[in-house]
């Protein structure tokens, strides 16, 4: 059974004209997978949120496939992970196939104890996942959403933003809220407005991606795991989605028309080397351009991109959803902040800025790491593509190794850090299982909650927790919780190891689960305290 929809509201309280209009906190333009996690974000901690989307319901057709543990530690933070559990399955290993079908290269996951507390690579089914995440929104009462709504245009003065609408039956009026979020997508036309430019990272390859239902026939056939083929007469990648889901990546040749690639007869005659039409039903075929792009800005005023609006990048890592959510999971905590008054000001201006310093670095490294996983499959010319199979092989001694795709991931390097570098900033936090009370498990942020942490290793003394306490009851980091693993210990060490990997004692954790800082000693402790709530201050 699908999830109840959320409520759609076409009426005056939501679309009005003239003045007497409703103030929203944040306006969101698209309801996709971005924009419904950032309403519900934002709509969790209290905030009125307006969030509109053009289209009637959830697009049907698949188009995400992948996610990762940072993700689902995301749908656990907005209550979600059961919701869509059902639709969830690990990623299998993704095997690399070069010239001449030798294994060139195995992408696996992290082993457990799993550090962020879930499967680290996942494969979904997109629709019935949007589905839930809109579920979610419509329990929040500060959230009204607005389907079958076009935004036309956005206007800014010093006390908020305007957004002109039109609806599926021709009725316009207007939205008004203190900020604005555009994650409508890649063609956006709120990123065209607000005058921001597109970086080109140089990848434009055009490619045919095909999803496949099959049946029981046709998945006897098929590859036990995940695959790139990389074979210079045609690159290609086969994924083992959920249940009876397969994708292929295809990649097309030069004079091929990417309309005639996405007819099913031509099609299927290019999955021919797996499947006949006997073996399942397709899906999805689309043709597509695969690019390399970054916004040039994420902020303009009281608007901010995110999602695709703010940037694309190539498939090869299954990253493209979860760059998304990663925007807004880092967004929305500062402008909850900001909007409860935490932070104000300057302090304010500071930190809403940081979310394009911080996004944009991060955005444009993965991008670079994804483009070399993409360059050693899509190696068009034989000698070099056979160069390639032998420098791979002679890295690893002629004996494959597991590459985990996590450690693909870069940290962030700018914004809101610690002025000093310490082993572990920027890194995304652990969340362990720790032991409550009763000494059942739980997870960290059931634990603690989602705001600043402060967590201690056994090596400092419990006398720090008292003095975190104690700095935050004089004004300090608003909502600091303090975990001391002496006095609340974990089930599977995830922390201590975490700790012991940077050499160091303690960590100074953002609601964003990035870290601020880390220490060795209770001198460090409370240099990284004081330089936080400066920051914020």
């Amino acid at each position: 059974m699908s999830p109840t929809p959320p409520k759609a509201c076409a009426g005056s309280a939501a679309v009005t004209g003239g003045g007497g209009e409703e103030i929203y906190d944040v306006a969101i333009t698209g309801f996709g997978p971005a924009g419904a996690v950032a309403a519900a974000l934002l709509g969790q901690a209290g905030l009125k949120v307006w969030v509109g989307d053009r289209l009637p319901d959830v697009y049907e057709i698949p188009r995400a496939i992948a996610l990762d543990h940072e993700i689902m530690r995301v749908f656990q933070q907005i209550g979600v992970v059961e919701a869509i559990a059902p639709y969830f399955e690990p990623f299998t290993n993704s095997e690399y196939f070069g010239v001449d079908g030798q294994l060139i290269r195995r992408m696996t996951m992290v082993a457990p104890p799993y550090p962020q507390g879930y499967t680290p690579s996942l494969v979904f089914t997109q629709p019935p996942v949007e589905r839930a995440l809109r579920a979610r929104v419509a329990e929040l009462p500060t959230v009204t959403v607005v389907l079958s709504t076009e935004v036309l245009d956005l206007h800014q003065d010093a006390d908020g933003v305007s957004l002109d609408l039109r609806q599926a039956d021709g009725t316009v009026g207007q939205v008004r809220a203190r900020w604005a979020l555009a994650c409508d997508g890649g063609s956006s036309g709120l990123r065209s407005r607000l005058g921001i430019g597109l970086i080109d990272l140089d990848f434009d390859e055009p490619w045919l991606v095909v999803d496949v239902l099959c049946n029981e026939r046709g998945l006897a056939k098929l590859p036990r795991t995940s695959v790139q083929y990389c074979e210079p007469a045609r690159p290609c990648t086969y994924v083992i989605g959920p249940g009876a889901h397969r994708r292929w990546e295809i990649s097309l040749q030069p004079g091929e028309d990417p309309r005639e690639a996405a007819t099913p007869e031509r099609t299927w005659a290019l999955l021919s080397r797996w499947l006949t039409p006997e073996d399942g039903t397709l899906w999805r075929q689309s043709s597509y351009r695969f690019h390399a792009l970054v916004a040039d800005r994420w902020r303009v005023g009281r608007a901010f991109v995110a999602g695709d609006a703010a940037h694309m990048q190539p498939p090869f890592l299954g990253q493209g959803m979860c760059q998304g959510v990663r925007d807004v999971a880092n967004l929305c905590w500062k402008l909850i902040s900001v909007q409860r008054g935490e932070v104000r000001g300057a302090a304010a201006e500071r930190l809403l800025d940081s979310y394009g310093a911080e996004r944009q670095a991060h955005v444009r490294e993965l991008t670079t790491r994804i483009k070399a996983v993409g360059a050693v499959i899509c190696e068009r010319d034989v000698a070099r593509a056979r160069e390639r199979d032998a420098r791979l092989l002679a890295d690893c001694g002629g004996v494959v190794r597991d590459t985990p795709r996590q450690d693909v991931l870069p940290p962030l390097t700018q914004g809101l850090l610690a002025a000093q570098d310490s082993p572990g900033r920027g890194l995304l936090f652990p969340q362990p299982w720790l032991k409550d009370g009763t000494g059942r498990p739980v997870r960290l942020d059931h634990a603690l909650g989602t705001g600043w942490r402060l967590v201690l290793g056994e090596g400092l003394p419990p006398s720090l927790a008292d003095l975190a306490a104690g700095a935050e009851a004089g004004g300090g980091l608003p909502g600091l919780a303090v975990l001391h693993l002496g006095r609340q210990p974990e089930t599977e060490g995830v922390v201590a190891a975490w700790l012991d990997r940077q050499r160091c004692h303690a960590a100074l954790v953002r609601p964003d689960h990035y870290v601020f800082g880390t220490a060795t000693d209770a001198a460090g402790v409370t240099a990284l305290l004081q330089e936080a709530a400066a920051a914020l201050c």
